[in-house]
């Protein structure tokens, strides 16, 4: 992604906030941008591509960071909380920082579903490997790596679509990384 498509999608996420996807438009979306009209064509064909777009860089973003931070972050507990961060806790407070946060979800359509779902498997990916040293006990307690994996990617993220206020959300976290760690170590 080029520094002018970056620039158009942060733009894009200011007009989404402000307005809702789906009250959002293209013109909505150049003006933040200080661009025409046809520079934002050029760069994607339509809101659903930017959409996408940015769902696919803040997914990057975070993965970027989840690796940065797991250079400090040696411990399985720790590493946890470095991902329930930055898949459920900050997505969680960018959605309640917006008065439309309803209206963003509910415009994610069967496209930016398909990089939603992408997204999901890259923090699937990271958890597997992030157990992978507890993966013996994790099969004791009759789950696979896999199957394990998935179970707290989803509860992670279904948590931040859920929880009725930052405080649940904390609490729902801090259970699910309490059974993590008990599966992990075959408690």
């Amino acid at each position: 992604m080029n520094a002018r498509e970056k620039a158009i999608i942060e733009a894009a996420v200011n007009v989404f906030s402000r307005y809702g996807v789906k009250r959002t438009t293209m013109n909505d979306i150049a003006a933040e941008a200080g661009i025409a009209r046809q520079t934002l064509y050029n760069a994607f064909s339509n809101k659903d591509e930017v959409l996408q777009a940015t769902i696919r860089l803040f997914s990057d973003q975070s993965t970027a960071r989840i690796e940065a931070e797991f250079e400090t972050a040696r411990e399985l507990g720790d590493r946890l909380d470095v991902i329930f961060r930055h898949i459920a806790v900050e997505p969680f407070d960018l959605l309640n920082a917006s008065p439309n946060a309803e209206d963003i979800v509910a415009g994610f359509n069967a496209s930016s579903q398909k990089e939603i779902a992408a997204a999901a498997e890259r923090n699937r990916v990271i958890i597997a490997e992030t157990l992978a040293p507890s993966k013996a006990a994790i099969e004791e307690s009759g789950l696979t790596l896999d199957q394990f994996a998935d179970f707290v990617q989803r509860s992670a993220s279904g948590a931040k679509y859920n929880a009725g206020s930052r405080k649940h959300l904390l609490a729902l976290l801090k259970a699910l990384k309490v059974s993590t760690l008990k599966v992990a170590r075959g408690g």
